[in-house]
């Protein structure tokens, strides 16, 4: 139930990067079974949520055009999870208000982080007595991703994302993302993998700092990156930015065309952005910085 006087209240949608991705093998039911190592940034979207005398969602933004108002939106979709789950009188009408600052199909996780921001949100303000596990049930029941971006941690998943560990003391880490405005739709890019049975990731290293873990990722892959490519090959010139940019490090984050390099603090990372978005100005370019793990 909404108390009087509930006020509006705003929620972050983080961008999900997957730093490393090996895909190690594929379910009856067609489900990919992946072992990722993932970050959450600063930067992302916005979901405002506040009492309201009847439901409404709407979507402003940079990436709000084209996007469904109804149940074809996972932040509706969740929002009637939830009411579902709860019962229609614990859970009166909401305003919603999504501002989209990423990008769609691009592989940081965008529609999912929503979807976990509105039941994070939604749960909080109409305060239910539903727990972390509960939480994780009604998300996975919207998409694999969505129990991952309702921790929104430093963490490793396994099995189809549903598998999770924290990772504690991993560092924040400099970021570049970078998108060449285009989009891949990650079935498209599942139907093109070569290959489903890979080897797992290697431990994470015991000492946790930007050169360590750059080193652990040189080992490391994103086993959906050459699929991507052959997709879209811009992908490739987003590489060749960052790396022209002195990225430390750089790679695509999930089914892509999102792609994100390595920078040793936040203000080289700041002008990397700066340097890149001048040769790009229609591409997504965000400096940012992933959440440091408690």
């Amino acid at each position: 139930m909404l108390e009087a006087g509930t006020q509006a209240r705003t929620w972050l949608a983080p961008a999900k990067i997957n730093l490393a991705l090996h895909v190690t093998g594929r379910r009856a039911d067609g489900y990919h079974l992946l072992d990722s190592l993932a970050v959450f940034t600063r930067f992302g979207d916005r979901l405002e949520i506040a009492p309201a005398d009847e439901d409404a969602f709407t979507i402003s933004g940079r990436y709000a055009d084209g996007l469904p108002l109804d149940d074809g939106n996972l932040v509706v979709k969740a929002r009637d999870a939830l009411r579902r789950e709860a019962g229609a009188v614990q859970t009166p009408p909401v305003a919603i208000r999504l501002e989209k600052n990423l990008p769609i199909a691009s592989g940081i996780g965008g529609g999912s982080s929503d979807a976990a921001a509105a039941l994070n949100g939604l749960a909080q303000l109409w305060k239910l007595d539903l727990d972390s596990d509960a939480l994780a049930r009604i998300g996975l029941s919207l998409g694999a991703d969505l129990p991952m971006c309702l921790k929104a941690k430093s963490l490793l998943a396994r099995g189809i994302g549903d598998d999770l560990s924290p990772v504690a003391g991993f560092p924040a880490l400099g970021l570049v993302l970078v998108n060449p405005a285009v989009a891949v739709p990650t079935p498209d890019v599942f139907k093109a993998l070569a290959g489903h049975d890979n080897e797992a990731l290697p431990p994470l290293p015991k000492r946790l700092d930007f050169h360590s873990i750059r080193n652990w990722l040189e080992t490391t892959r994103n086993d959906l990156e050459v699929a991507a490519r052959s997709i879209e090959p811009a992908i490739g010139e987003a590489l060749k930015a960052l790396k022209r940019a002195d990225a430390a490090f750089m790679r695509m984050s999930g089914s892509g065309a999102t792609c994100f390099g390595l920078f040793e603090t936040g203000n080289v990372a700041k002008r990397a952005a700066v340097e890149i978005r001048a040769r790009h100005p229609d591409w997504f370019v965000a400096a940012t910085r992933s959440m440091e793990a408690e």
